[in-house]
């Protein structure tokens, strides 16, 4: 008898993906419960909370949660574009619209919510759309290539994301609000305020207390808004996003219980009121309310897997708070930031000068924090928001919190929040969770990480996971150490300031002021990085060679066969016909094999160590330089044509990368980094995955910082948008250098940036309004790198006694004959051992 149980989920969004997830890892097997998901949509989950930066370079793939080979690796049975029709709930079964049917034990809906489009006569015309799914970002992008102007139907935050990416495609761009300020639900007057000055102050205008009362052709544009006050609005395009309805369409025609103003009412287990049928996520409604964010989506979605895994869990509500950044615009609400609580008391900080604006609300006898606002500046709201959930007692002067007048801001430490704290909302993993994963072995903040899922969604808690996991090491007695290694007592960027300010030119130097004992294998490469970084000398000079690995030592990357790699700089891609001739000659002469890289660059293969100075000579000479792909150092500046090519670029792309590449090509860093520059959003030179990324806008460029493509990729941070080209040098400069002077040892930029305090609005006061009061020496220390830069191979071909190290022999000049190479498939090797002894025996019959 087959006691498989059979779950059945509709809908794959990212509520749904969060249900399949934890119940896959709840199963003791998939042989005990099949799981088959039906996703009407034609894919599988993606991450709706970044839709706009669809319109920055993201593409469908990037925002995607999982794939087919994901849910083939968890065993889950997957259908998309399956749109299910019909339940028979007497029979246990689901149909689709296509006819095809699936029987389940139990059904989890997960059908979320649709766009709300007001009864506006006019509404359905071909460029009035919904801002909603992946098709629909397709509609907007293509509407747009044919507008000039666009307006958004919708001041709520939907509607100001809608309108994000209406600016990111470059059009002039309108928020029509039928209430008296923006964001409604989450700001009081107050912050609605301050919010409509910041985005009317970065081109957006914004039309609040205005009704539309038809849609009809335009004069100057394809249509013409009119309100019911006699105003009107010329736009091309109408983007609807007036808030959400739930997708409760099957829950009403088969029978389910559903509330007064729509949604699928559930109990505390997520059940409806047939107990075999759950319901999550936005479709859901529990104690006559709908959650419209994710993380109590994920909560429900938890509560349900644990409850049909037999497990004693309930639903209780979620915190609504949220913080979020809107068009690079800082915006909080915490509880009940609209002051509803009888008897409340508020503390007000209004600073119109910066556009500043900051309320709390407390408990009548100020003891308790109720709620809170913030707009234009959030750097209070992790604390804040502890203090509200954990009903922690406030200090003796509330306003201190958010005044800066106020001298010192009281510090709320990790260790003052109880373990059922809640440090990560969008996961629901609490401070009990981490302590937890501490007892289990966790002994890294990347093993925190992996266990909890903490930061994996939003990412804003990483900084006050870092704080609670550090306390905790302490309180066991456990030394948080952030020494580079057992002989020198600091960290990699307090031995960068030792040196840059003692003017330390040498190891030897430095490990006799400041450390103990020979050195190893972790605190030499790092000294010799910090060296190169401070004052860009030679690195096989006498004093620096001891600090190199293999690759620097010989100026090539060791690959596994024991030979090595050249790679000669071409600058943006960019490259002559004569010097890819001299390329395929070399490759030739020397019977190198050859591969275009992933960065733009020609690659040649199997060359011999003693090789390596004769075939650099002959790359020299045509002009070609060392790329540095062995050293820790810039890899590449990728680019696209951009607009002396391509029909979409807006800026020089290619000029743009060349000259970032020639400016940056000398600097050593804690990590190899790549740069990218595309010359449209269409973001063929992938800018955003890369640690500096370049994107053109038709008023200059957008700078992103800090990405990644590697093993853990990390989509790149927007720093800065429509820049110049002095202004977007000089940031990168800086951003680049700050990196150098404070990341760890073998830090890429991407975990610098997870790992800096502040994150992102920390680096941008540094780098923008020069908040350390560094940026002059910033500046500087680039410049002696700029001006100082080596082509190390150049520099290597005229010291005859360098030259002597990349022989086979050191008394001889002779060449190594024991390593051959054979062809195999176009490739090369080197050959075995037997098949050396077979071919001998060969020879000699």
């Amino acid at each position: 008898m087959d006691t498989k149980i059979q779950v059945v989920i509709v809908g794959n969004g990212m509520v749904g993906h969060h249900f399949v997830e934890q119940l896959s890892t709840l199963r003791e097997s998939p042989e005990a419960i099949e799981i088959t998901v039906l996703s009407g949509e034609p894919r599988l989950a993606y991450d709706r909370v970044h839709l706009s930066e669809f319109f920055a370079g993201k593409t469908a793939d990037d925002l995607a949660m999982t794939d087919e080979e994901t849910y083939d690796a968890w065993q889950v049975n997957y259908k998309t574009g399956a749109k299910v029709t019909h339940i028979d709930r007497e029979n246990k079964a689901v149909t689709t619209e296509s006819g095809e049917v699936y029987s389940y034990d139990k059904l989890v809906l997960a059908t979320g919510s649709y766009a709300f489009v007001p009864p506006i006569p006019g509404k359905d015309q071909e460029h009035c759309l919904v801002y909603r799914t992946i098709e629909d970002l397709h509609d907007i992008k293509a509407t747009a290539e044919v507008s000039k102007v666009g307006v958004v139907i919708g001041g709520g935050l939907l509607g100001l994301e809608a309108a994000n990416a209406l600016k990111q495609l470059g059009l002039e761009t309108h928020v029509v609000e039928f209430a008296p300020r923006l964001m409604g639900v989450q700001l009081d007057d107050g912050g609605g305020r301050v919010l409509k000055s910041k985005i009317e102050g970065i081109g957006v205008h914004v039309h609040c207390s205005k009704a539309t009362e038809v849609i009809e052709a335009g004069e100057t544009s394809r249509y013409r808004l009119k309100f019911t006050d006699g105003e009107v609005l010329e736009t091309d395009m109408v983007l609807f996003s007036a808030g959400i309805r739930p997708y409760d369409n099957l829950a009403r025609e088969f029978d389910l219980e559903v509330g007064e103003r729509g949604g699928i009412v559930v109990n505390d287990q997520c059940q409806t009121s047939d107990p075999d049928i759950y319901a999550i996520g936005e479709c859901a409604l529990w104690n006559n309310f709908i959650y419209g964010l994710v993380a109590p989506g994920y909560s429900m979605a938890k509560v349900a897997a644990a409850h049909l895994m037999g497990e004693e869990k309930s639903f209780q509500g979620a915190d609504m708070s949220t913080k979020l950044k809107l068009m690079g615009i800082d915006v909080g609400s915490i509880g009940d930031a609209l002051c509803r609580t009888p008897d409340a008391l508020t503390y007000t900080y209004d600073n119109q000068p910066e556009n500043i604006y900051k309320k709390i609300v407390v408990s009548a006898d100020k003891s308790k924090l109720l709620g809170a606002v913030l707009v234009g500046d959030t750097s209070e709201y992790d604390s804040l928001l502890q203090y509200m959930l954990n009903g922690i007692e406030l200090p003796e002067s509330p306003d201190a919190l958010i005044l800066p007048s106020a001298g010192e801001k009281p510090t709320l430490g990790a260790d003052a929040l109880p373990d059922s704290a809640t440090i990560c909302s969008c996961l629901n993993v609490t401070k009990g969770n981490i302590i937890q994963a501490i007892d289990s072995g966790a002994e890294t903040l990347a093993d925190i990480k992996s266990i909890t899922k903490a930061t994996t969604g939003c990412g804003g808690c990483a900084s006050l996971l870092k704080n609670v996991f550090d306390k905790e090491l302490e309180s066991r007695g456990i030394e948080v150490k952030k020494d580079i290694c057992e002989h020198f007592a600091y960290s990699r960027a307090e031995l960068y300031n030792i040196v840059q300010v003692e003017g330390i030119r040498t190891f030897d130097e430095l490990l006799k002021k400041h450390g103990k004992g020979l050195g190893c294998d972790i605190c030499k490469p790092a000294a010799g990085s910090i060296l190169a970084s401070v004052w860009n000398d030679y690195v096989l000079n006498k004093k620096n060679l001891p600090l190199q690995d293999t690759n620097d030592t010989y100026l090539a990357n060791m690959q596994k066969d024991g030979s090595y790699s050249v790679i000669p700089r071409i600058q943006g891609g960019e490259i002559t016909p004569d010097k890819l001739l001299v390329l395929a000659q070399v490759a030739k002469k020397y019977d190198l094999y050859t591969k275009l890289t992933g960065g733009q660059r020609i690659a040649l293969f199997g060359a011999r160590k003693e090789q390596l100075p004769a075939i650099w000579d002959e790359l020299i000479q045509v002009g070609f330089e060392t790329g540095q792909a062995y050293g820790k150092s810039l890899r590449t500046a990728k680019s696209c044509v951009g607009s002396m090519w391509c029909r979409y670029g807006v800026q020089d792309s290619v000029t743009m990368a060349i000259t970032m590449e020639n400016r940056y090509k000398g600097l050593r860093a804690p990590h190899k980094f790549k740069l990218g520059v595309s010359g449209c959003t269409r973001e063929c030179a992938e800018a955003q995955g890369k640690d500096i990324g370049v994107i053109a806008t038709d008023k200059g460029w957008n700078l992103y910082v800090c990405g990644n493509g590697g093993m853990k990729p990390r989509h790149a941070d927007l720093f800065a948008t429509d820049l110049d080209d002095e202004t977007l040098i000089k940031y990168v400069d800086r951003v680049l250098m700050f990196y150098i002077k404070t990341a760890d040892k073998l830090e890429r930029t991407s975990v610098w940036m997870d790992n800096l305090e502040g994150g992102l609005d920390y680096l941008k006061k540094v780098v923008i309004d020069d908040h350390l009061g560094i940026c002059a020496e910033l500046d500087k220390q680039m410049e002696h790198i700029v001006e100082t830069f080596q082509c190390e191979w150049k520099t290597t071909l005229s010291e005859p006694q360098v030259i002597k190290r990349f022989r086979s022999f050191i008394n001889t000049d002779e060449v190594d004959t024991n390593i051959e190479f054979v062809r195999e498939r176009d490739q090369i090797r080197p050959i075995r051992e037997e098949e050396r002894i077979e071919s001998l025996a060969v020879e000699v019959k």
